[in-house]
């Protein structure tokens, strides 16, 4: 009897699972497919950097090559022999004299833009009355207007102050035109500052002007900064206020600098790339360094 039980015991056992056949885990499979090449995407971004190296590469060739070389090889050729015959034609002319009137007006158009920006977006934001909102909009307005369409106006208020060829004559356009966008940048940034935070230093007996500099400033460092850069850029490049508003060779910028390498039989291209790749370096080093700035301040325009 009990070998019978026994028996019965041990066909009632349940078999073992089989064992997993062979092969990769779901997961696995899954996580192939995503490393799968993407040739549209590679070949595009393979379009793209000829577009952008090609350009770049002819502008820094050029430039360490004599003229008669570049006439005879072309803008793509390798120098038959590397020369910065260029770079010195460049230094030794009035390159450091334009460089500093450059310097100069942007400086100045930058910190204008600032500090007119600064005070204004904290009205826009802290004052919500109609007569405020009417000025934002009055500001962003300008946003419509060219430069081009206000030549006529701008060089006759321009001449009746007397301040016609000089520097003050291409900062005030230059600034002025960089407010629109730098209200807009710094409005945006402020309205994300919680009201909590004014109300705590309201409560310590702080007036505006306190908030302004001790809690608005430190807060809204991004779009200050992208403030900055962005009037520096666009004083760096500007190209029209100094053409029309001065005429002296003490009020050159760079951008009529070049024109000192372009006659009325010949133009001197390796001297004239030398110089715009020497005008690069400082607008384009200031960059490096507030990219990420530039980038945060444009990420809070719209607000909330």
């Amino acid at each position: 009897m009990s070998q019978t039980i026994r028996k019965e015991s041990v066909t009632k056992v349940a078999p073992a699972p089989p064992a997993a056949g062979p092969g990769p885990h779901p997961a696995a499979q899954r996580l192939v497919k995503l490393r799968r090449a993407n040739w549209p995407a590679g070949i595009a971004a393979l379009i793209w950097l000829a577009i952008v190296v090609i350009p770049l590469y002819s502008m820094l060739i050029s430039t360490v090559q004599d003229r008669a070389d570049y006439l005879q090889n072309g803008p793509l050729s390798l120098p038959d022999s590397v020369s910065f015959s260029s770079y010195q034609t460049v230094l030794e002319g009035e390159f450091f004299r334009y460089l500093l009137n450059t310097v100069i007006v942007t400086v100045a158009c930058a910190a204008i833009s600032i500090v007119a920006a600064t005070t204004v977006a904290y009205a826009v934001v802290r004052n919500r009355s109609r007569v405020t909102q009417r000025f934002f909009q009055l500001f962003l307005l300008g946003l419509a207007i060219p430069a081009q369409a206000t030549i006529i106006p701008v060089y006759w208020i321009i001449t009746e102050l007397q301040m016609y060829d000089t520097l003050l004559a291409i900062i005030l356009p230059t600034a002025a035109f960089s407010l629109p966008v730098s209200v807009l940048i710094l409005v945006g940034t402020m309205r994300d500052i919680g009201e909590e935070l004014y109300e705590s230093m309201a409560l310590d007996g702080a007036s505006p002007t306190r908030m302004l500099l001790q809690l608005v400033v430190p807060m809204s460092r991004a779009g200050i900064s992208t403030v900055g850069v962005f009037s520096a850029l666009n004083a760096w490049n500007g190209f029209l206020f100094p053409l029309i508003l001065t005429q002296s060779q003490e009020t050159k910028v760079l951008t009529l600098g070049l024109y000192d390498y372009v006659g009325e039989f010949r133009t001197d291209i390796p001297s004239l790339l030398a110089a715009v790749v020497l005008s690069m370096v400082p607008i384009f080093m200031a960059y490096l360094f507030a990219r990420r700035q530039l980038i945060n301040g444009l990420m809070g325009v719209g607000g909330k």
